[in-house]
């Protein structure tokens, strides 16, 4: 074995945490390596949802319209539909992922991106090419075997399958993203809380021209209520799009105690004509593969110099659509204090607020995505379908709801009641944009002394902007000159950014004063932004010779309400906490 690979940042796995923070560390100028022990990036569909968070940080890192050329757009996801089969009788629907209207204003309102549906395979290739463009080094069917770290770095073995041997390479840093086996944060140990294996799926890749049942309610899922399909899984039998309306991905349930089924082709072939509910449309299976619906979550994200993000913090089935999107906000949360760590800027004890920022966020969504697993039961409550029975006393218990009697109507209430809950797996904007970091546990968030007001509206439903030091900077439409920006434009790209506006003059002396490179915004009449629509003077929450840090990532870390005569020592202060050099 011999060592002759160095790098600053190792990265195990290319799936969406993996190759985002390596797009995000080759954006900021750090040197960095990703290994797989794959041959390939992702052949199947498995992630797709694509939040509004998450497009922003796509903007950011200047890929965002890269992504929306591969993804199903927002109009073509929304009208989530429950049904006895796709040929069959339609239960209800759900307006969803931010196509009902006053959600759809909501979306408006909150960013300058539009969620969309991007699978896996085509994702991966936009983050991995622009990565590589940028610098990162990039080795297929590389296997990482196990780490060893000391005070100045990590010594990492892999083994080169192509050629059958192991080397080491050596990093200042190793980030393990790969997934929910996670090898590396085995081998360090992170603590973690909940279960693996509570539940067994199937998946299901086929082409089908499904056109007839689905182009006139376009739609990212079909839910399918039929015999078995609550066994396992996710509550129900699922037809996903993968692309409008031919390529599809079908998700089963098995009981898990019992072991996965035999996965031929014929039993793949017998589950999708099943969920179609018909038998001559052409069917081709391309790949079935079992899985395991898991809750569970790590207590810590690290071990001295080894992080761990994505599937191998946060382990969850797929309801919300949560696993990519928080895995690549994991990593856009670390690269940043990565870049400034390693060149010097910050101490070392900015990294601890990578643990204390994100784990939050990784226990409420596991939390979340098995909760509207359970919020699937009451649907089939409505149709009396969770108690044994034959599959005959179930189509008549669907067929009863047509009856004209008063035990019929209030059937018909309760379905409609049960399916309108599933609002908060399908449009819960507030789990996609309200996550906000405890000036209590993070350093790299300054507290301001004002009270903490909550949230006035469900959290999970709604989301809720502020310029509270932990919040995400709200977007609001700005001008400058004859170009129409969002606030969200003016800040990221690496750097710290200062936004004041007329009589902040103190607050900019401030910053320019620093050595840290702070970029400055100043919005106001005459000045460089405008705010011609009175948006941003209703969101920022301060005066306008108040001040508002705000982090590499787009989170505000410092606020200050009015000017300050001391503001270069305010400013300087906060930073040194933000930093680690306090």
């Amino acid at each position: 074995m011999h060592t002759d690979v160095v790098t600053d940042v190792l990265i195990v796995g290319s799936g969406p945490a993996g190759a985002s923070a390596a797009l995000a560390l080759s954006t900021y100028g750090v040197r960095n390596m990703v290994v797989t022990r794959y041959a390939s990036l992702a052949d199947t569909p498995r992630a797709h949802i694509t939040n509004q968070r998450t497009m922003e940080v796509l903007r950011d890192l200047g890929v965002e319209q890269e992504a929306l050329a591969k993804a199903t757009p927002q109009h073509l996801m929304g009208n989530t539909t429950f049904c006895t089969s796709l040929a069959g009788e339609e239960l209800g629907r759900v307006r969803s992922w931010g196509n009902e209207p006053l959600v759809q204003a909501a979306h408006e309102l909150a960013s300058p991106t539009v969620m969309c549906d991007i699978p896996q395979h085509l994702m991966e290739p936009v983050l991995v090419d622009a990565a590589i463009a940028r610098g990162t080094v990039f080795r297929h069917s590389t296997v990482y075997k196990s780490f060893t770290q000391d005070a100045d770095g990590v010594t990492v073995t892999v083994e080169d399958r192509v050629r059958g041997d192991e080397y080491t390479i050596r990093a200042k840093y190793l980030i393990g993203a790969d997934g929910g086996r996670s090898q590396v944060a085995e081998d360090a140990g992170l603590p973690m809380g909940g279960q693996m294996g509570v539940a067994g799926s199937i998946n299901i890749v086929f082409d089908a021209d499904l056109s007839k049942y689905t182009a006139h309610r376009p739609s990212t899922l079909y839910w399918v209520l039929a015999p078995g399909a609550t066994v396992g899984g996710i509550g129900a039998g699922l037809v996903r799009c993968v692309r409008p309306w031919t390529e599809w991905l079908i998700v089963w349930g098995y009981d898990v105690t019992a072991g996965a089924p035999d996965l031929t082709t014929e039993y793949a072939e017998s589950v999708v004509r099943q969920l179609i509910g018909d038998d001559e449309i052409p069917v081709t299976v391309k790949s079935s593969s079992a899985w395991t619906v898991n809750e569970m979550y790590a207590e810590t994200y690290s071990s001295g110099r080894v992080f761990c993000a994505g599937d191998a913090v946060h382990r969850h089935p797929p309801s919300n659509g949560l696993g990519s999107n928080t895995s690549i906000q994991d990593s856009y949360n670390l690269a940043w204090k990565l870049k400034l760590v390693l060149d010097g800027t910050a101490g070392p004890r900015l990294l601890d607020t990578y643990t204390a920022e994100r784990a939050p966020v990784g226990r409420q969504i596991v939390t979340r995505a098995n909760k509207s697993i359970g919020e699937t039961a009451p649907i089939f409550e409505a149709l009396d379908g969770l108690t044994p029975q034959t599959p005959e006393q179930l189509w008549a218990n669907i067929a009863a709801r047509k009856d004209a009697t008063e035990a019929a109507e209030k059937q018909r209430a309760r379905l409609r009641d049960a399916i309108a809950h599933k609002v908060y797996e399908f449009n819960a904007h507030g789990v996609d944009l309200n996550q906000r970091y405890s000036a209590g546990s993070s350093t790299a968030v300054v507290p301001d002394g004002t009270p903490d007001p909550g949230f006035a509206r469900d959290p999970e439903l709604y989301h809720q902007p502020s310029t509270r030091p932990g919040a995400k900077l709200p977007h609001a439409w700005i001008t400058s000159g004859t170009r129409t920006v969002s606030t969200l434009d003016t800040v990221g790209k690496g750097r710290f950014t200062l936004l004041t506006g007329i009589g902040g003059e103190g607050w900019l002396r401030a910053a320019r004063a620093r050595s840290l490179d702070i970029a400055t915004v100043v919005i106001g009449p005459g000045q460089e932004y405008e705010d011609p629509y009175g948006d941003w003077a209703r969101l920022s929450e301060v005066s306008d010779a108040g001040a508002l840090l705000v982090r590499p990532d787009g989170y505000v870390a410092f606020r200050h309400a009015s000017a300050a005569e001391d503001a270069e020592e305010v400013l300087a202060q906060a930073l040194r906490r933000i930093l680690g050099r306090d």
